[in-house]
């Protein structure tokens, strides 16, 4: 819905290699200014081969992400601290987050956990499932307690995150896809709680449902 997109900043790439680059750096009369240090550091744009280019030199890169449907990774502060993409066709890889870098590291950061904190206050747990828009259906369908991860697998720094919640939620239910492989990493998961003071349940959907697809039946 209109409602969701905005609150959780859908946006979209276009299919340029250096819209986003000629917009924050500079490189037409539009440009923001930031430079080209900065946004490669962001993860925004990539290096080209640089041999026999000059540091800075905005022609030696090229927009990370281009033709995708763009998420914003927010922090506690609703801050944003990277992006993952998907493309709209069957172009590969299917999603494409934005690198490690100084603000984010994808294996201490649950996607919508800033979203959440009042529907895992109000509900007594927090749901983790895999995916963006695993994460982002039940929200849109009033169930807010919902995280996800970020293409990993859960670590021990993500324990760590959702254990500063412990005055809020004492429980944590895993939602993975019931393929054998979504069972595998659940069951894999479970040893990570061990000692966290954390009750785990394993929530099981029928088979080839995912959570977006059984919270729409």
């Amino acid at each position: 819905t209109a409602e969701t997109i905005e609150r959780f900043g859908i946006g979209y790439a276009p299919q340029s290699w250096d819209g986003l680059l000629k917009a924050l750096a500079g490189t037409d009369k539009k440009g923001k200014g930031w430079t080209v240090e900065d946004l490669a550091a962001a993860g925004l744009i990539v290096a080209r081969d640089q041999s026999g280019r000059k540091p800075g030199d905005a022609s030696g890169y090229y927009d990370r992400f281009r033709g995708r449907v763009m998420l914003p990774i927010r922090d506690l502060q609703k801050r944003i601290i990277g992006f993952g993409g998907r493309v709209l066709d069957d172009g590969v890889p299917k999603y494409l987050n934005s690198p490690e870098t100084p603000l984010f590291q994808k294996g201490r950061t649950l996607y919508a956990l800033e979203s959440a904190r009042e529907g895992i206050a109000a509900a007594g747990y927090v749901i983790i499932v895999e995916g963006y828009f695993d994460a982002i259906a039940p929200h849109q369908a009033g169930v807010t307690n919902v995280v996800a991860t970020l293409g990993t697998a859960l670590t021990p720094e993500h324990i760590e995150v959702i254990r500063r919640f412990i005055h809020l939620t004492p429980r944590v239910v895993l939602l993975f896809d019931p393929d054998a492989a979504g069972v595998r990493a659940a069951l894999r998961t479970l040893d990570l709680f061990l000692g966290s003071g954390l009750a785990v349940q394993v929530a099981s959907l029928p088979q080839d449902e995912d959570p977006d697809t059984f919270i729409r039946s």
